[in-house]
C-alpha cells in the first residue's frame, strides 16, 4: 500500500482551503452580489446625448435622469402582445419594446439611444 508524502496532502489541502475561499469571498461580498442584481433591472441609454438611467421594478419604472433627477413611473396595462412596456406618471411617459424605448413629454417623443444593461464601473485609481 502506497501513501502520499505529507507534503502532497499539505499543499493539496492548501490549494483546495485557497480556492474555497476564494469562492466564499465572491459570493459573501453584498457589494458585488448587488450590483449583479441591479444589473438585471437596471439599463443605461442615451437621451439627446446624456446618460439616461432606467431600473425596473415590480409595477414601477424609476429613473435618473440628466442632472440627478429621479423620477418614478407606474406601469400601465396594455393590450397589445408581445413584451410592450408603457410607464407614466402623467407627466412622462415611457414606452417602448425590449432596448428600443421612447421618452414622451410635453407632447415631444425623444427616443433612447445605445441602451444597454447597467455595469457599475470600477473606481478609479489615484
Amino acid at each position: 500500500m502506497s501513501s502520499s508524502p505529507p507534503h502532497r496532502i499539505a499543499r493539496g489541502l492548501l490549494v483546495a482551503v485557497a480556492a474555497l475561499g476564494l469562492c466564499a469571498c465572491d459570493s459573501l461580498n453584498p457589494q458585488k452580489k448587488r450590483e449583479e442584481e441591479l444589473a438585471k433591472t437596471t439599463f443605461a441609454c442615451e437621451l439627446n446625448g446624456e446618460r439616461f438611467v432606467v431600473r425596473f421594478t415590480e409595477g414601477e419604472a424609476r429613473i435618473l435622469l440628466p442632472g440627478a433627477q429621479r423620477v418614478t413611473l407606474y406601469q400601465i396595462p396594455t393590450a397589445a402582445t408581445g413584451s410592450v412596456v408603457r410607464y407614466s406618471n402623467g407627466n412622462l411617459e415611457l414606452r417602448g419594446r425590449g432596448s428600443e424605448l421612447t421618452l414622451h413629454a410635453d407632447g415631444a417623443v425623444a427616443a433612447l439611444r445605445n441602451c444597454a444593461p447597467y455595469a457599475v464601473l470600477p473606481p478609479v485609481e489615484k
